[in-house]
């Protein structure tokens, strides 16, 4: 008997119906049918009067989840039983082999896998990078378990007005660090859209207002141009007897924002806002690139194209399994349009990715149909390397995620897809390890150059070896592929076991010769010094030689972070969630706080902590900081609740740095100086700036009370004439 009221009994009715009108479209027989009815009496017997935070009946989740799989993903009858179940095995006393014996060893696979998933996001620091190590190797499995992850996701992110703060800055961090990038990986562009403009809603609500207001207000003006670019188009297409639809698709919030923020712009100056998009029945008669073409043609006969923006993922499409012809056209009132061209079949694939992607692989076989089985096969290898360690595998796995793809070419002519920004060393280990292994130069496009070069989009690339050569600790910083770090790091390992005995043995004597006492406080910030991120890679490197401790005690002794210290206070506010990894309500003393160095925030900036797993300390990110969401990826429990704000500081300076580009005139490096020194008596450290054909570019540092005042410093300098980019020097990314 269900514990629910009868409004609960009608809403989970209305969810179901809309559910029953999609799976129609997709049960082949009444087998179907019935396993997904039983599928959801199951599930709404087990969740049987729990409730989501919301307060709303916990089974409208499980359903909502199904209908994202069916109508924004595009899975089958399979996907949607295990939707419907996928929360049954954690949450209630049904177990796995109960879920086999109803519905199959299949089902029963792809709901264990989803119930693992689940546990991922709840444990702690490494180990919640392993649980996900482990889970991932379900993409070559059955990949079905990931995308249903990501609808899960999508879904919670959708209502995550309803969770307290400090769970909102965790749920985001995973989601923009790890599932909008897996979405895109998988070609599920709509949803990755969609995932990072819900943690842009929720971590910088203010600015996620306001740009959508913008849009709003911008709307008609922007249709206008739309309309009267696209005419002539429509003139063109209808004369050559194309079957299209033409329309022009705003981009995200999300993007817009972080293209202001990269370039310290306002909204007013990015005028890519928008991209047109034609999407047209192809004839059967013709071949379909060929057909893209055309259009491209009749395009191009009516705006001229910006020659270096042209991508054709027709010939060769993303791993992803993503085709299209992008084009940048000069429009109407000088500015620039991005036009992409794509029959039915790729929109379907653009929009649905990896589940539209099978569904065409059955009726083609073009020589790019395993370019997703091949990306698959390296995801697999990668999970299965036991050479690194579980976080920094997760870090080196989103990196491959996110970044867009180049095709380059071997001496024969074969293609292979390499991240951008890949070197020569990657290209070496993407061909085999004992290329890559004793690599010591390359020929690139016939002109030899270091291992070192990166690749650029159509290179050819021919790999010199040598017998006595061998992976150096420096490669590590010079190549981006999974594969390559790994093999890297497996050899350093293998060859230098002695090296971290011998680092630490150099460290502590070196300590001693500056009689600095050895403790864990000064191991951590003599990492940071060197830029390592791990005390076995610190002390490896030290015994390899490659980090020389002449001036350690100029960096230990330093006291420039503890000045710093002391202008953080924690403000305790009212929350029942009992969540939080604070032990006690009392605000910690000021000595417990410490100031990221990744994004060094200055007071004013808003800001979150997150408290060391190690030393026990908060440190203080800037909210915008990539490296938090990293953390809270991964140690969720850390983000701490109560808002972390500036106290009353004493008029104390804080080092930043502003970078200036611009059109060179006498007097400009005048006018900077007297800005600063005499308009704003700000002392500087150091000011270079330097001229090449008429444009000036440098930096300046100084020391600055405040956000406030440092952006108040840089507007005065955008009103110098020839001044055209002022921006300020972080360490971070954006979100």
């Amino acid at each position: 008997m269900s514990n629910y009221t009868a409004e609960d009994e009608k809403l989970i009715n209305e969810a179901w119906e809309k559910l029953v009108v999609s799976c129609k479209k997709i049960c082949k027989g009444e087998e179907s049918w019935n396993m997904i009815k039983r599928a959801y009496f199951l599930a709404k017997e087990a969740h049987s009067g729990v409730r989501r935070r919301s307060g709303e009946p916990y089974m409208l989740h499980p359903i909502a989840v199904a209908q994202i799989a069916v109508d924004e993903i595009g899975l089958g009858a399979k996907s949607v039983i295990a939707a419907l179940l996928h929360d049954v095995v954690e949450d209630t006393d049904y177990t796995v082999e109960d879920i086999e014996h109803i519905f199959g060893p299949k089902i029963a696979s792809m709901v264990d896998g989803l119930t693992k998933m689940s546990g991922v996001f709840n444990a702690e620091t490494s180990a919640q990078a392993e649980y996900f190590r482990k889970v991932l190797l379900t993409l070559s499995d059955d990949v079905r378990v990931i995308l249903i992850k990501i609808a899960d996701r999508l879904h919670n992110m959708r209502t995550l007005q309803y969770m307290p703060l400090n769970k909102q800055i965790k749920i985001t961090g995973e989601t923009i660090y790890l599932f909008a990038p897996l979405a895109y990986r998988l070609g599920l562009y709509p949803i990755k859209s969609e995932l990072e403009d819900l943690c842009m809603k929720y971590r910088f609500p203010e600015d996620y207002e306001r740009i959508n207001g913008l849009l709003a207000k911008t709307a008609d003006k922007r249709q206008e141009y739309i309309d009267r670019f696209c005419q002539p188009i429509r003139e063109a297409l209808d004369s050559n007897g194309f079957d299209y639809e033409i329309s022009g698709r705003v981009k995200s919030v999300y993007s817009i924002w972080t293209k202001m923020q990269r370039k310290q712009i306002p909204f007013e100056e990015v005028y890519d806002l928008f991209a047109i998009r034609i999407v047209f029945k192809a004839k059967a008669e013709q071949n379909e690139k060929a057909q893209c073409w055309q259009i491209y043609s009749n395009i191009t006969d009516i705006y001229a194209p910006k020659q270096d923006r042209l991508r054709d993922w027709i010939s060769m499409p993303k791993a992803n399994g993503y085709e299209a012809l992008h084009s940048t056209v000069m429009g109407p009132d000088g500015h620039w349009v991005e036009v992409q061209i794509r029959t039915e079949r790729m929109e379907d694939i653009a929009e649905r990715g990896f589940a539209a992607h099978w569904k065409y692989k059955r009726a083609t076989l073009s020589q790019n149909d395993d370019a997703f089985d091949t990306w698959l096969k390296k995801i697999r290898d990668a999970l299965n390397s036991p050479t690194e360690s579980a976080v920094e595998f997760l870090d080196n796995f989103k990196l491959s995620l996110y970044t867009s793809e180049i095709t380059v070419f071997t001496p024969k002519g074969e293609q292979r897809q390499l991240p951008n920004g890949a070197t020569a060393l990657d290209f070496a280990y993407d061909i085999h390890t004992k290329v890559g292994d004793h690599a010591i130069g390359a020929k690139i496009n016939h002109k030899i150059e270091p291992v070192t070069k990166t690749l650029k989009w159509g290179d050819q690339i021919e790999i010199i070896t040598a017998d006595t050569a061998k992976p150096k600790a420096e490669w590590l910083d010079s190549v981006t592929t999974t594969k390559a770090k790994q093999k890297i790091t497996a050899f350093l390992k293998r060859e230098q076991e002695n090296n971290i005995e011998n680092g630490i043995a150099i460290f502590e004597a070196k300590l001693a010769e500056f009689n600095i006492a050895s403790s864990g406080n000064v191991l951590r910030k003599a990492m940071k010094a060197y830029g390592c991120k791990y005390k076995d890679e610190f002390y490896s490197r030290i015994g390899a030689g490659i980090i020389s401790l002449e001036n350690i005690e100029k960096v230990l002794k330093s006291s420039a972070t503890s000045k710093l210290l002391k202008f953080w206070r924690l403000r305790q506010e009212d929350d029942d969630d009992t969540d939080d990894i604070s032990e006690n309500d009392n605000a910690p003393a000021d000595d417990s706080f410490t100031i990221a160095p990744c994004c060094n925030p200055l007071p004013g900036d808003n800001v979150v902590g997150f408290r060391d797993p190690i030393s026990n300390k908060i440190v203080v990110h800037k909210a915008t900081c990539d490296e938090l969401n990293r953390l809270a990826s991964q140690y969720g429990k850390n983000i701490i609740k109560d808002k972390i704000k500036w106290s009353q500081h004493k008029a104390t300076a804080f080092l930043s740095t502003i970078e200036l580009r611009g059109i060179d005139r006498m007097g400009m490096l005048s006018d900077i100086t007297h800005i600063v020194s005499d308009d704003f008596s700000v002392n500087m450290r150091e000011i270079h700036l330097s001229s090449h054909n008429g444009i000036f570019e440098g930096k300046i540092s100084l020391y600055i009370q405040s956000a406030d005042a440092l952006y108040a410093l840089m507007d005065k300098f955008r009103q110098l004439k020839g001044l055209e980019s002022v921006k300020r020097i972080e360490n971070n990314e954006i979100m």
